[in-house]
């Protein structure tokens, strides 16, 4: 695929997710408070490792990579 039309289509996608995200001003997606994503919060002291978060966003990143590949 050409790399303007893959540029296009990731614009495109960057696009329509502003605008879901912004559409009431609260964000829609459960980014930072999957199941796996570790808070620790204790008087004085504050955790969080967004496992979850991470996990999910790297496979949704190897499916388009691998489906821009194919």
């Amino acid at each position: 695929m050409p790399p303007g039309k893959v540029f296009l289509l990731v614009g495109g996608a960057l696009f329509l997710v502003g605008l879901w995200l912004s559409w009431d001003g609260r964000p829609h997606l459960p980014l930072g408070r999957l199941p796996l994503d570790i808070r620790v919060e204790k008087e004085g002291f504050s955790f969080f490792f967004p496992l979850g978060t991470c996990l999910l966003l790297s496979g949704v990143a190897s499916f388009l990579i691998w489906l821009f590949r194919r």
